[in-house]
């Protein structure tokens, strides 16, 4: 039987065992085999699209406790298309224009201290993000000044709430409703604890979105979530809506799904929900177990385990003293890298990352004898 690695080895890839987490650069996820049989059921018979994306989205607002939901591809396309909806609204024409948008809501606000590595995708539909606050903070005052007739939205990243002197989500949402403002939610990997994830529509957001990936469906598979009228306007420019509602003038056409992909997020968050997650975590945690013992007694080594919320809920962290290992950091993170397959851990210049999320229990076991050869007892 060919194995995976031979599938990629026969053109010429090098396999990954990957120790990083849900990365979008190493391929995501791995559907569990409840999603995967879902998916190869729903390959027997093709089906109408608007049909299965209407009934998968009542299916997923019921579960997640919102007035309404649209699977995207992914949270980065749920963004796009959320942002999309807060312009326009269900104005045709003016979904017909973007992303042209002069005349129009064009500006997203976001507290200057939350900016982060995505926010831009916001703007792949016309707008222009705008900063509100300063690096120590935002004042509620300075956000209702920032909310004047141009703005379509405020974006707020859910896993920098807390940020020092940035203001929750809740005093959003209290702020820019007074102004008749949408906020729209990067909840991309908030997804446990359970009471977490589905908390988001319950704050009085309009608009959240999250990556399915993180909940065990497809990689390239996100959710929108939300009020029902912005969730209908997004739903409208997606690649369905523009060969359905639109005739042909929605941006949204190259966010392309297929059919196994839609199941698949159902199928995920129906198990994702119904899982024993303190289970699950002992699980992680036997993993870093697996790495931690091969590593005891060795020089210059501190290990720490991480816990948190999100879809990483255990992380191993392994300081390195360069001074009395017996390799640094980020000389470990590459070597790791040169063998076949090849492991990936996220590094700094003093500490290394093991992620257990994306590991099997046989390839923890891999991680662990890669990492004692490098840095273990002599």
């Amino acid at each position: 039987m060919e194995t995976t690695t031979s599938v990629y080895e026969e053109i010429g890839v090098v396999p990954v065992i990957n120790a990083t987490g849900h990365r979008t650069v190493l391929g995501g996820s791995t559907p569990s085999p409840r999603v995967k049989a879902a998916m190869e059921a729903a390959e027997r018979y093709y089906v109408d699209m608007a049909q299965l994306h209407a009934r998968a989205g009542e299916t997923i607002a019921r579960l997640l406790g919102a007035e309404a939901a649209y699977v995207t591809s992914g949270a980065a396309a749920a963004l796009a298309l959320g942002t999309a909806a807060c312009i326009t609204g269900t104005d045709s024409a003016k979904m017909a224009r973007l992303p042209h948008t002069s005349g129009m809501k064009n500006l997203v606000v976001i507290q200057k201290a939350h900016r982060y590595h995505y926010d831009h995708v916001v703007t792949i539909v016309g707008t222009t993000l705008v900063e509100v606050g300063g690096d120590d903070g935002t004042l509620p005052a300075q956000l209702e000044a920032a909310l004047g007739p141009d703005v379509a939205c405020v974006l707020y990243p859910a896993f920098l709430e807390g940020t020092k002197g940035t203001l929750t989500l809740r005093q959003v949402v209290e702020v820019a409703h007074s102004k008749g403002v949408p906020v729209l939610v990067d909840a991309a990997g908030q997804v446990y604890p359970i009471e977490k994830f589905k908390s988001y529509p319950q704050t009085g957001a309009d608009l959240i979105c999250y990556g399915a990936k993180y909940i065990g469906s497809v990689h390239s598979s996100g959710i929108l979530c939300g009020k029902k009228e912005l969730v209908g306007a997004a739903s409208a420019q997606g690649f369905i809506g523009y060969e359905t509602v639109s005739d042909g003038q929605a941006f949204g056409r190259p966010m392309k799904l297929d059919r196994q992909e839609i199941v698949a997020v159902v199928a995920a968050l129906q198990e994702w929900l119904a899982m024993d997650h303190d289970q699950r975590v002992a699980g992680l945690e036997r993993r870093i177990v697996a790495v931690s013992r091969r590593l005891q007694g060795a020089a210059g080594i501190r290990l720490e385990v991480l816990r948190q919320d999100g879809s990483s809920p255990r992380v191993l962290r392994i300081d390195v003293d360069r001074s009395a290992a017996r390799s640094d950091a980020t000389t470990v993170a590459r070597r790791l890298r040169e063998g076949n397959p090849m492991v990936y851990v996220m590094a700094n210049s003093e500490s290394i990352f093991v992620n257990p999320s994306t590991l099997s229990s046989d390839d923890a076991e891999v991680v662990a004898q890669r990492l004692a050869e490098i840095l273990g007892p002599t």
